[in-house]
């Protein structure tokens, strides 16, 4: 599958990893995890990209604290492929920073952003998709995104309402978008699906460096600002001095030139420990278990049980997370498994920064 020779694709590869607390902490995110299978989920993200860029072409925008990690997890990528962040400024400092890099290996350049921790069942379908992304964003007329189109009606997840069809890209119609929405309630994420006209936002953004510039130029001039008055060499100077804001808020929703692709992958942000139950199982009464422990289960059903290491042993429950780990055991029903912040919340009221 052909890509211009000069496309790039920057990973964000930050984050606190709370929502899968215990396993998940802030110095181990998700992304470092491996949650089924010998691959961590950065690993299969980048084996996911290998066949339609060469590894240089690769970036890994992180912090310091995952860099060492990063650089042991992905040995095929060349050092300078992983960009510390020297403070976490959002992720629209954190894209303009990767322009930057990417303006000194191609000022011509096109290129995708996309998330480190996403689970994606069909990687043909997402390469096939982010290849036709990369074309309509190639002549700089628009910012693309891509939309998943929805299998039920999610209030964890952001949406995008698809206009007016613009063009045709490998068979991939482009589609204006009308706006983006945060994550909303229960009846109105079912009114979005009956509607047929929004789809979930899964962060993916392509566009050309240049046109991203020139967004920044537009709606973040001070960010803009802070990291182009120097050299890319001393940005880590200026950095902690940029505006905190996130890409979406900051550029993606204030354009007027955004475009998106719906996309048939199926995708999953895994947000909590029963979305990941969801993916390993269509079988509602099947119990799941993760991890190098031992797991026995007897008379229960619908549990989703992770042995970091000990044998953990389940007797007439069901529907319940279980998650073992050194310093740390979980437990909650399944249905309530997002509120693992409460306990991360009370960790960091407490000041109990070496469980998080």
């Amino acid at each position: 599958m052909d890509v211009r020779a000069d496309s790039h694709i920057a990973i964000l590869a930050g984050g606190e990893g709370t929502r899968l607390w215990p396993l998940s902490r802030s110095r181990r995110p998700k992304q470092l995890l491996q949650l089924g299978g010998d691959r961590s989920l950065i690993q299969r993200t980048v084996d996911r990209l290998r066949p339609l860029v060469d590894p240089e072409r690769i970036l890994i925008i992180t912090e310091q604290s995952h860099a060492d990690d990063l650089h042991a997890q992905l040995p095929e990528l060349p050092s300078s492929s992983i960009i510390v962040e020297p403070t976490r400024r959002g992720t629209a400092a954190a894209l303009l920073l990767a322009a930057m890099h990417v303006r000194e290996r191609a000022p011509e350049a096109t290129w995708a952003s996309l998330h480190s921790d996403a689970f994606i069942a069909d990687d043909d379908e997402f390469r096939r998709t982010l290849a036709a992304a990369l074309e309509a964003a190639a002549s700089g007329e628009y910012l693309v995104t891509t939309g998943v189109e929805p299998r039920f009606p999610a209030t964890g997840y952001g949406y995008i309402q698809r206009g007016a069809e613009v063009g045709t890209f490998r068979g991939f119609p482009l589609h204006r978008v009308v706006r983006f929405v945060e994550k909303p309630d229960l009846q109105t994420a079912e009114a979005y699906l009956a509607s047929g006209e929004y789809l979930w936002n899964p962060g993916v953004f392509v566009w050309k460096n240049a046109a991203l510039l020139d967004a920044f130029q537009r709606h973040q001039p001070e960010i803009y600002e802070v990291l182009n008055s120097v050299g890319i060499g001393e940005v880590d100077r200026v950095y902690p001095e940029a505006p905190r804001e996130t890409i979406d808020v900051g550029i993606m929703e204030r354009a007027l030139n955004v475009a998106t692709i719906p996309a048939r992958f199926s995708w999953s942000d895994i947000g909590s420990w029963a979305e990941l139950w969801e993916l390993a199982t269509q079988e509602p009464a099947t119990n799941v278990d993760l991890g190098s422990g031992r797991v026995l289960t007897e008379d229960s059903f619908g549990n989703l049980v992770y042995a970091d290491g000990r044998t953990v042993a389940l007797v007439g429950v069901n529907d319940l997370v279980v998650v073992e780990t050194a310093d740390a055991v979980f437990v909650c029903p399944r249905a309530r498994s997002q509120d693992v912040k409460l306990i991360v919340q009370r960790l960091q009221r407490e000041g109990r920064g070496e469980l998080l």
